[in-house]
């Protein structure tokens, strides 16, 4: 009985404990006073307690939290504010011209929408093309991941759209062709959206990056949408008013395009960034980020020849470059090697083979900037000027490829986009 008296009196006095309390504290920082605490489950809540930061400050950083990846600017590459700026500047334009364009094939197709008629026909048309824009354009994917630069062809649909009116008896022709060409230019600017993203990706935040672009891009073109109605109603409500704001909008959408991409530090290797980063160690000694070549590269001639590169042609079919007879002599060349090379006066080709790598294109390509550079300082070169050239390539490389790599730069894939291989 004692025994059990004890444990009655134990579990009393257990019971008359006061209950926990949840532990709790006060941050303070940048003017912001929060409030931990730990539930009794074991969950952390948050509770803002005092905020006296200005009205102006709260709704900035509400902006960028919505807007801009998480941890910015220190969670994305140098750039991509400026890529942003231009980004946005480029749907305004791009929503605004697809209201003045859609207004003016209605017309030319004798009706006379409304500015909101016309914004709801455009989501429309847009939508449509879009299917047709995706089967042509399906097999460009891989010329686009070489290449990820939007051209004109959106401001070249709109163009057409607009001079619609004073062609009314070519209504559905220039309608088709004009909406077809900005089908696939939307086509092909989702297609080149990711390696771009990634590009900026630094804390492995792709998806966030994603995110938040899209918003903006959504934002912006409501934004534009708007601007567009305004201008459909009051300047642009003639066509002498479409024929003067249209190509000040698209001039201003084409250098939106053209500043945002050299704002984007791409870092995988395709010919003509190959070809920039091989010229400069060529020339002085020092290995190019991807930073430093976004502003150089050439949107408008991407496969031109650099010669401190040693003008190298990469792609052309191997029936074209070499002659069945000499094929035994190309391959004896560089036995070790997946790329064969043909050094001519004007240019040298190299084709790469089927499963070859950056890495594999960078030391072809060195091998022809050294020929092309003994060619230049030797006044008579001798005739193994390529095994010569192959040797020093051999003796610089494995450093060359070690900086590379510290410089960000992915040497697994090559893109050569719609280049030939060869398979023996």
């Amino acid at each position: 009985m004692q025994m059990l008296d004890k444990i009655k009196m134990q579990r009393k006095e257990s019971d008359e404990r006061p209950p926990e309390l949840p532990i709790s504290w006060v941050e303070i920082s940048n003017s912001i006073s929060r409030q931990y605490q730990f539930q009794p489950d074991g969950k952390l809540s948050v509770k803002m307690v005092d905020d006296s930061r200005p009205a102006a400050q709260r709704v900035m950083e509400s902006f960028l939290n919505k807007f801009f990846p998480s941890g910015y600017p220190y969670s994305v590459n140098e750039g991509y504010m400026r890529y942003t700026q231009f980004r946005a500047l480029q749907h305004f334009t791009s929503a605004a011209l697809s209201v003045l364009s859609t207004q003016s094939l209605l017309f030319a197709a004798g009706l006379r929408p409304t500015p909101a008629q016309a914004t709801a026909v455009s989501w429309i048309l847009r939508d449509g093309m879009q299917h047709v824009g995706k089967l042509i354009c399906s097999n460009l994917g891989a010329r686009m991941d070489s290449e990820p630069k939007p051209d004109v062809l959106y401001d070249f649909g709109t163009g057409l759209e607009v001079m619609s009116p004073l062609c009314p008896h070519l209504f559905l022709e220039v309608a088709g062709l004009g909406n077809f060409a900005k089908g696939m230019a939307v086509v092909a600017a989702r297609a080149t959206r990711l390696p771009i993203y990634s590009s900026f990706a630094k804390e492995g935040n792709l998806s966030d990056l994603f995110a938040k672009g899209e918003a903006i891009s959504t934002l912006f073109n409501v934004l534009g949408l708007g601007t567009g109605i305004h201008l459909a109603s009051t300047i642009c409500s003639s066509m002498q008013g479409k024929l003067v704001v249209a190509p000040l909008l698209s001039v201003i959408h084409v250098y939106s395009v053209c500043e945002e991409m050299r704002a984007a530090p791409v870092n995988t290797l395709n010919p003509q960034r190959t070809a920039m980063i091989v010229a400069d160690f060529v020339k002085t000694g020092k290995i190019s980020s991807p930073a430093d070549l976004r502003y150089r590269e050439d949107l408008l001639f991407p496969g031109r020849l650099i010669e401190d590169a040693g003008k190298v042609k990469v792609g052309r079919s191997l029936h074209e470059v070499v002659r069945p007879s000499k094929l035994q002599q190309f391959k004896e060349a560089f036995p070790e090697e997946k790329f064969l090379l043909n050094h001519g006066s004007r240019w040298t080709d190299m084709i790469l083979e089927h499963n070859a790598t950056g890495e594999d294109a960078l030391r072809g390509w060195l091998v022809a900037a050294y020929a092309s550079d003994m060619e230049r300082l030797v006044p008579e070169p001798s005739a193994n000027i390529l095994q010569e050239a192959y040797d020093k390539m051999n003796s610089t490389f494995s450093p060359f490829l070690a900086e590379l790599q510290a410089k960000g730069w992915h040497t697994d894939r090559f893109l050569d986009g719609t280049g030939n291989r060869f398979a023996f």
